[in-house]
């Protein structure tokens, strides 16, 4: 009778499972030079319509003027939502019906579709507060500077 080893079995199958997750996971995950574009900056002032307190990145939504001055619907994409927190950002300095100012890039998708996107670099409140919104990543510029200001 023979001796079947499986150590080899599932250790393989382990490693392979890791290996399908972790692709997954950094297919989840995007570059900012994969969706935002750093030679278009936006500032965008408006209300809060909702906050998305999701992982890897919050959205925050609102009704803004964009560069056209067209007022649409924004999607802004900002850090993870314990990176906001820490920042001093949470559910009750977002809430619906707050006035902010946010600083950041526009979507590649300069036709907004369905729906316009920036990525935020930083976030003004009507008390003067201005607080970073930790979003950035592989690409971003490096300040959060405007790349058109000499």
């Amino acid at each position: 009778m023979t001796k079947l080893n499986l150590a080899p079995w599932v250790i393989g199958a382990a490693l392979i499972s890791a290996a399908i997750l972790g692709v997954q996971t950094a297919q989840a995950h995007h570059a900012f030079a994969a969706e935002f574009d750093g030679k278009s900056p936006v500032l965008l002032r408006g209300k809060v319509t909702k906050v998305e307190w999701i992982n890897p990145h919050a959205w925050v939504h609102l009704k803004a003027a964009g560069p056209d001055g067209q007022v649409r619907d924004w999607m802004v994409e900002g850090g993870t939502p314990n990176t906001l927190l820490r920042s001093g950002i949470d559910r009750n300095t977002l809430k619906p019906g707050t006035e902010i100012i946010v600083r950041g890039y526009q979507s590649k998708d300069k036709a907004c579709a369905p729906i316009c996107k920036a990525n935020g670099r930083d976030v003004a409140f009507p008390d003067g507060r201005k607080v970073f919104m930790g979003s950035s990543g592989t690409g971003a510029p490096k300040d959060g500077a405007d790349p058109n200001d000499k």
